[in-house]
């Protein structure tokens, strides 16, 4: 099962075990990571699950849709060519040892 870290801004590590086929969004809520709000549900609707990804993982995962493209518009933080909504990333075996960085609010 693959491990994903979820950094936060302060430099604390939350390590996970996600199963291949889950959302990094929703393992995080599932394992009660602060940093992912997530109101609605996965749904690329809402941008309050708006991550950072590592850049050697970032062509581990589908291209930004059109529709994520728009909502990372919306991101509190400061959007950057590392930002994705993690309802969007699909966990792989190629996603083992991915990290995240979570932004300092999402609100």
């Amino acid at each position: 099962m693959p491990s994903v870290t979820y950094l936060h801004v302060d430099g604390t590590k939350q390590v996970i075990d996600v199963p291949v086929g889950k959302r990094i969004m929703q393992a995080a809520v599932a394992a009660g990571i602060d940093g992912i709000v997530a109101e609605c549900g996965g749904q690329a609707m809402c941008a309050t699950c708006h991550v950072y990804v590592d850049e050697a993982w970032a062509d581990s995962f589908a291209p930004i849709s059109d529709e994520e493209d728009e909502m990372l518009d919306e991101t509190v933080c400061e959007r950057t060519q590392a930002s994705r909504l993690s309802c969007q990333l699909v966990v792989t075996d190629r996603a083992d040892g991915l990290i995240v960085r979570l932004p300092a609010t999402q609100v």
